[in-house]
């Protein structure tokens, strides 16, 4: 029996050419491909900011050589134990002036509500090196710790000594060569100087006449004169000394705030927060999850930060219920707010203690002050 007739001759069917649309499609796909790939190693101007780490206020943070210790410890003053937490938020960049995301990066980023895409100058302004804004950035952390003891210590009543002191110089000061870094403004014409803007109102009342200042450097107290330059800002002309003062202080007890590796103001509002529970009984937070953010000054006003939308997905992520946001901060947080997380609005620290009171006993949530459009 034979399976096969040596004599035939099998012709293959013919092949069917693909179609005008199909050959177009292919194509397509393949300069698709080539396109991704080059956008991937194209360099970018933008960068990323996604939700960083999350750190209680109430809780222990790393040390600089690896052991774990409390966030906020205090001595000179009794302290209480506390429960629930009190979050601070922080935001990651992903990207610099050195590396940049790739575009497809960036176009995952987009479509993800917990990230943005940012200009990169927004982030890193033109000229400053990643070196200068860490350095900036550190300076910020340690003032806003500061002011944010200042803050709740004076919320608690306590006697506190304001220090302004030199940080820099601008181009061109008046101040350079008379006054050092590190050097503390007492009075200017014999009238005592609290920060940066009692010397601001001295200095424009004398409309350019010389001011003496009376400082503090190593220790001893001296006299120096400084005349003004005229200059110019938000289109009003103003007189100057010319230098950057950071506001020290002299408190009645020492409070230590330990969180390394994490730089800017935003976390003044929850630092005080923190505090003020550890020196008082019970707990603000009745026992609650609460994260917050906002800047501080001594006084207790709070203010707006960046990363307002991200740091509320960095809540959701560390299971907070409630968060706090600074009033001025509303308009962006309006419409963005993600399931499962209530927010309350506050301008002031009486604000913050306000809301956490209704958030520990549970009347008067819906009297708070919230975010709503304009």
């Amino acid at each position: 029996m034979a399976l096969f007739d040596e004599n035939v001759t099998i012709v293959p069917a013919p092949r069917k050419r693909a179609s005008r649309a199909t050959v177009a499609g292919v194509w397509a796909l393949v300069v698709a491909l080539v396109v991704l790939l080059v956008l991937t190693f194209l360099p970018t101007s933008y960068v990323i900011q996604q939700p960083g780490p999350v750190y209680d206020t109430l809780g222990e943070a790393q040390a600089a050589d690896g052991t774990e210790v409390p966030l906020i410890s205090v001595e000179g003053a009794e302290t209480f134990p506390t429960d629930g937490t009190l979050d601070l938020l922080t935001v990651q960049v992903v990207g610099n002036r050195e590396r940049t995301p790739s575009w497809f990066e960036l176009a995952m980023a987009w479509f993800d509500p917990s990230r943005a895409v940012l200009p990169i100058d927004a982030v890193f302004p033109a000229g400053q090196s990643s070196e200068q804004r860490n350095e900036e950035s550190a300076a910020m952390m340690v003032d806003s710790q500061k002011e944010a003891t200042a803050a709740a210590l004076t919320e608690l009543g306590y006697d506190i000594t304001p220090l302004p002191t030199v940080y820099s110089f601008v181009d061109g000061s008046a101040a350079e060569g008379i006054l050092e870094e590190g050097d503390v403004i007492l009075a200017a014409d014999g009238q005592p100087v609290a920060d940066a803007a009692a010397l601001r109102k001295i200095v424009n009342a004398g409309e350019g006449a010389p001011v003496e200042l009376t400082i503090e450097r190593d220790g001893k107290d001296q006299t120096v004169t400084i005349t003004p330059t005229l200059s110019e800002a938000n289109g009003e002309k103003v007189w100057l000394v010319g230098v950057t003062l950071l506001t020290d202080y002299e408190f009645p007890i020492d409070v230590t705030i330990q969180l390394n590796n994490v730089g800017g103001p935003s976390a003044g509002m929850m630092f005080a927060l923190g505090i003020i529970d550890t020196l008082t009984p019970g707990s603000l937070n009745g026992g609650e999850n609460v994260a917050g953010t906002g800047t501080i000054t001594a006084d207790g006003t709070v203010g707006p930060i960046g990363g307002i939308r991200q740091k509320m997905w960095g809540a959701v992520g560390a299971n907070a219920d409630w968060f706090l946001a600074p009033a001025a901060n509303c308009d962006e947080v309006v419409g963005h707010v993600p399931e499962g997380l209530r927010v309350f609005a506050v301008a002031t620290l009486e604000d913050s203690l306000t809301a956490l009171e209704a958030i520990s006993s549970g009347d008067g949530l819906d009297a708070l002050p919230t975010c709503t459009a304009n």
